[in-house]
């Protein structure tokens, strides 16, 4: 199971579910939320192969050299300008969203670090992952991330999602059986 240490304390665990077609083989995945044990909510049909593809692109990230981002926790994948690394929502089968929902945005945080000896100092700027989720309810949990928490958050939900389907990556079957 994936798990996030929340800012308000709580624990939120991201768990794959395989979903299955009609004669009951599991095809891709659906991820269920819990807060501190208590179901949270259901999101992400058909999300596995996103999720794979996502762990890869933060070790490709993480990998590379960026003069923007010299230190590797503040590297993420995405273009310019893209801030949104997922979004799951639970919708029924006539399309109505419900149920909770789970999403990943990138945010740049300047920080301030003062100068030695009474010297001038200067803003720093780092990027943080900020994973939320939300019940059907509307109460929200949040959980700051660098780019190597996010990496090992999304790396656990894979090999998970990998386990549930019985086979090697979720990121073989992009959608349907």
């Amino acid at each position: 199971m994936g798990g996030l240490r929340c800012l308000d304390g709580s624990y939120l665990t991201v768990t794959p579910v395989a979903c299955r077609d009609s004669v009951g083989s599991p095809y891709e995945i659906t991820l269920e939320l819990h807060r501190d044990g208590v179901l949270y909510g259901t999101v992400g049909e058909r999300c596995g192969w996103l999720l794979a593809r996502l762990a890869r692109g933060v070790a490709e990230a993480r990998a590379g050299h960026q003069d923007q981002w010299p230190d590797p926790d503040d590297r993420f994948p995405g273009l310019p300008g893209e801030d949104e690394l997922f979004a799951f929502r639970y919708r029924t089968r006539n399309g109505v969203v419900s149920g909770g929902e789970l999403r990943c945005q990138l945010r740049t945080i300047p920080v301030w670090t003062p100068g030695r000896r009474g010297g001038s100092g200067e803003w720093r700027l780092t990027r943080r992952a900020f994973v939320e989720a939300w019940c059907g309810g509307g109460v929200g949990l949040r959980a700051v991330l660098t780019s190597a928490e996010l990496g090992i958050f999304i790396d656990a939900l894979v090999a998970e999602a990998e386990e549930c389907l019985g086979r090697a990556s979720p990121a073989t079957h992009p959608g349907s059986p």
